[in-house]
């Protein structure tokens, strides 16, 4: 079972990977975070932001991303997704940083851009 994100204007932009890292991909099949409890880490190890109760958010407490249920707006179909391809080697975590208070309000950042510093 696969988890889709959707950017703050409703449309499908990543998904999660139900599989032993809980992997983070782009529509297109690439691999660019993975989660650890509720902290999302791009895959170059960089702390990206958190992942909490379906709201992904940057390191600045913004929102980037939601699962449909927690979207503000209407959300567009899924369209079909490229092949997953090969993951690369993950690098070694960063030291996380201390979780600011989580907004409500949506950053202006877009989600793939946000998800793609992890590469």
């Amino acid at each position: 079972m696969e988890t889709t994100l959707f950017d703050g204007h409703g449309h499908p932009v990543a998904y999660i990977a139900e599989d032993n890292e809980r992997s983070i991909y782009l529509w297109s099949g690439h691999a660019v975070a993975y989660l650890v409890n509720e902290t999302l880490y791009g895959w170059n190890g960089k702390h990206l932001g958190w992942f909490a109760s379906g709201v992904m958010c940057n390191l600045k407490g913004e929102r980037v991303g939601s699962v449909r249920e927690k979207c503000p707006y209407t959300t567009f179909l899924e369209t079909s997704k490229f092949s997953k391809f090969t993951k690369f080697t993950k690098f070694t975590r960063f030291t996380p940083y201390s979780r600011p208070t989580l907004s409500s309000y949506y950053s202006n950042e877009g989600l793939e851009g946000f998800l793609k510093q992890g590469r």
